[in-house]
């Protein structure tokens, strides 16, 4: 995917991408891949590919943000969160992201692309919510963990009647099937399961709205979520 390749099909979905933009999104590239030659950040270092596979991928999910709050959990070098701030200039963003290392590359694409209402914590999921429970609108996570476990990271994390959206491969379906438990458990609901090809491959994107308070008790340490997690129907 070219540039105006990336452009055009964010236009059909009703976006309109700014050449301020293109210059953030060529920016943030840049520093991607000058910070990738010395830790690792991701393994798609094609230019074509990071227009289509990082910043269409983490774009195309989801609707007008503007004025909203978002937490993108376990966001490494910045996605969905960083392409979503540039698109949605207006949208309060917070990154939790527990490697101090890539917290310094986001701090530092945050000052060079002049990005506001940007919060950073290199914090771990399940210490964070202890300040911040139920504090957002919406809760992205792409790429972090199977779902049944980032359910217990991510929904305390969710205000009432906000939206929890994960970012799936094409196990998604899979894991939604093995995570009904925990949906119930945590107050989530399903409320669509959406398909989408990037370069060849399916992404399978779960949305899911807080219609019940979670439970103080959640999340637990996170070596107790992963040795038994909240799965089964």
């Amino acid at each position: 995917m070219t540039k105006e390749q990336f452009r055009n099909k964010l236009r059909k979905q009703g976006l309109i991408i700014t050449d301020r933009m293109i210059e953030q999104f060529e920016k943030y590239m840049e520093l991607l891949l000058e910070w990738n030659q010395k830790m690792n950040l991701t393994a798609i270092t094609k230019e074509e590919e990071i227009w289509e596979k990082h910043f269409y991928d983490s774009i195309a999910p989801f609707d007008n943000l503007s004025h909203k709050s978002l937490c993108d959990v376990g966001s490494g070098a910045g996605f969905p969160g960083i392409p979503l701030k540039i698109v949605f200039p207006e949208m309060k963003l917070t990154i939790v992201e527990p490697l101090q290392k890539r917290c310094r590359f986001l701090e530092t694409v945050k000052e060079t692309l002049d990005l506001k209402d940007i919060f950073i914590y290199p914090e771990r999921a399940e210490d964070f919510v202890k300040e911040h429970r139920e504090s957002y609108d919406i809760v992205s996570a792409r790429a972090v963990a199977r779902l049944s476990i980032l359910l217990e990271l991510c929904a305390p994390l969710v205000k009432m009647k906000g939206d929890f959206i994960a970012l799936k491969g094409k196990q998604g379906h899979d894991e939604l099937v093995e995570a009904q438990k925990a949906l119930d458990v945590l107050g989530m609901k399903l409320i669509k399961e959406d398909t989408i090809d990037v370069d060849e491959a399916t992404r399978i994107n779960l949305y899911m709205k807080k219609i019940k308070t979670t439970p103080t008790k959640y999340p637990r340490a996170y070596g107790q979520i992963k040795k038994k997690p909240l799965g089964g129907m």
